[in-house]
């Protein structure tokens, strides 16, 4: 009979082997309920919170709050689901699972494991997605058939339970060939010959009798394409793929990914992608590479290769223009200098301006450089060269010459006599230079016409005698077209006078020589060259020449010294030749 301090001590000793035996989703003190779960097919296993719990229906002690429960069987679709469980209180849960899977061929090595039953199986992963089955349903390959069948290869198994991993550690498949696993010696092997695996027809994922379980593993497959295989920088493309039987499924440049779908992708370089597919029947990869072409091409080029350029003071009066062209490919952006950043491809009209601005002949090559460049580094130059030719010349000179008058002309009384026929003419060249000049400038052009008078008379007369003189080319020139806002007068009299020896100069240097009548009467000859009018051309201040003209027809009535009569200054303002009345007054003067 045992001593009532023995039965104490029993009894303890009892209690603490009995906490210390339940699982570790109870703890002493902790409130806990119960889940009842019944599975299909039978053989299932059920994991909670991502750990190993066993295998067919049953009930779990767990402790209060929410779980996820996910329940397993090889070839079936698993169930993962959270429940939660309430302190004392039982919740049921049952759980059927459908079967899925094609049928696995071989050839196949077949694994068995000793000891542990009820742990879980993983195989080359450490979640439930791993998992393959239990350890009862390989443990036997005699009267029943219990086996763990694969392809040929390397594994990493896993042999886990209630958290805890019993064993792990690799193994390697042969065909033909039967692996045990003695989970109580550390993971010790054995290997027999099992030529069956070499010829065994295409199995189901999973067939359990009364006594009896095969299950075949079916190896991991990938499928990866590009569509095209070949293209420019940045250019898109698109990446298929399909993966079957596996847990994880990886791209490189892409990460993980679904089983299966497609991705439009723009590398920038050539690129190989790798598609990773992994699962409890091993890894299984393929590759598909997309060549990136760099480099861009370019095209430049000009409708002429030369053009004409013609510049007259500040005006261009020829500036042929040229069409310029250009194309790239595999470019993302253009620049061309002297234009800037232009279009991929595009034209454009150009007015070549060359960059010389002085005088002279122009004879210069603009080089348009065209730069192509793109996001993956490659770059492209061409160049188009164009050639100017032509020239820079001043704006033509105004050759304006000095209006003479004849003595006392125009008188008050006849303000607009005055004017013969030789001036008249001399100021109609004067417009015709003025206008053909400001088609060359871009200066608002003015004249200023000073009047002057000779020695003889009182200033006061001679002032306005010249400014009657002013007044009357001012007229003139307005009846011929410039505007009246663009002349200016102003009056000398006899104040600005040349002198003797100046129009002696002025003489020599003519190259219509004087008449003998008035080289032998110079003091006749200096006052006409003082009864005169300056057209001064402003704002370039040049001065009419003060040629007197010899030899034109009135010349004698401009240059004598007496008042010649109305009639014969009237006849001279109407005609430009020497007719003979004309002639005859002249002469009687």
């Amino acid at each position: 009979m045992v001593s009532r301090p023995h039965t104490r001590f029993a009894v303890v000793m009892f209690l603490v082997l009995f906490t210390a035996a339940l699982p570790k989703f109870t703890r002493a003190n902790e409130e806990t309920g119960k889940l009842k779960i019944h599975v299909s097919p039978k053989q299932a296993y059920v994991f909670v919170d991502g750990k190993a719990i066993r295998d067919s229906s049953q009930t779990i002690d767990l402790a209060a709050g929410d779980h996820q429960v996910s329940v397993r069987n090889y070839g079936f679709a698993p169930n993962t689901q959270k429940i939660h469980i309430g302190a004392g209180e039982t919740t049921r849960l049952h759980v059927a699972l459908k079967a899925t899977g094609d049928r696995v061929a071989g050839p196949f090595g077949e694994v068995n494991f000793k000891g542990h039953p009820r742990a879980a199986v993983l195989l080359d992963g450490t979640t439930p997605d791993y998992f393959v089955g239990h350890v009862d349903e390989f443990d036997w390959n005699w009267i029943w058939h219990q086996r763990l069948l694969l392809k040929p290869g390397s594994y990493n198994v896993t042999i886990t339970r209630e958290g805890n991993t019993i064993w792990s550690g690799p193994i390697t498949v042969k065909a033909g060939q039967q692996l045990s696993v003695n989970l109580n010696r550390n993971g010790a092997t054995k290997t027999k010959d099992w030529p069956e695996g070499n010829t065994i027809p295409p199995q189901p994922r999973f067939h359990a009798g009364i006594a009896s379980a095969t299950v075949p593993i079916a190896p991991a497959t990938a499928q990866l394409t590009a569509g095209a295989t070949q293209v420019g920088c940045g250019q898109p493309t698109q990446l298929k793929w399909k993966a079957r039987d596996a847990v994880s499924v990886s791209i490189t440049n892409l990460g993980n990914v679904a089983a299966s779908g497609s991705s439009t992708i723009n590398p920038s370089k050539t690129t190989q992608y790798e598609l990773v597919a992994k699962g409890p029947g091993g890894e299984a990869t393929q590759t598909a590479t997309v060549n990136v072409g760099t480099q861009p091409t370019a095209t430049i080029s000009l409708s002429e290769p030369e053009v004409h350029y013609h510049k007259i003071g500040d005006k261009v009066v020829e500036d042929d223009s040229v069409t310029l062209k250009w194309s790239t490919a595999n470019a993302n952006s253009v620049t061309i200098a002297t234009l800037g950043n232009e279009p991929l491809r595009g034209s454009k009209v150009i007015e070549a301006t060359p960059d010389q601005n002085g005088v002279g002949p122009v004879n210069e090559t603009i080089r348009y450089n065209l730069s192509a460049s793109n996001t993956c580094g490659g770059t492209a130059q061409q160049t188009a060269l164009l050639h100017v030719v032509g020239s820079i010349d001043p704006a033509p000179p105004v050759t304006l010459a000095s209006i003479f008058f004849p003595t006392n002309y125009p008188k008050r009384t006849h303000p607009t006599i005055g004017l013969v026929g030789s001036e008249r003419q001399a100021l109609v060249q004067a417009v015709d230079r003025f206008e053909n000049h400001e088609q060359y400038d871009n200066d608002r052009l003015r004249l200023m016409v000073v009047g002057h008078a000779d020695v003889r008379g009182p200033k006061h007369y001679n002032l306005k005698l010249s400014e009657r003189r002013a007044n009357d080319v001012k007229a003139y020139l307005i009846s011929k077209g410039i505007p009246a806002d663009q002349i200016q007068t102003r009056s000398e009299g006899k104040e600005q006078e040349l002198a003797e020896k100046q129009v002696a100069e002025l003489q020599s240097k003519d190259p219509q020589k004087p008449e003998n009548w008035m080289s032998r009467r110079s003091r006749a000859t200096w006052l006409a060259y003082n009864r005169r009018v300056d057209i001064i051309l402003e704002p370039s201040g040049q001065e009419s020449t003060e040629a007197f003209p010899n030899d034109v027809p009135d010349a004698r009535i401009l240059w004598q010294r007496p008042t010649p009569s109305l009639k014969a200054v009237e006849m001279a303002a109407k005609s430009t030749s020497a007719a003979p009345s004309l002639h005859a007054e002249l002469m009687s003067n």
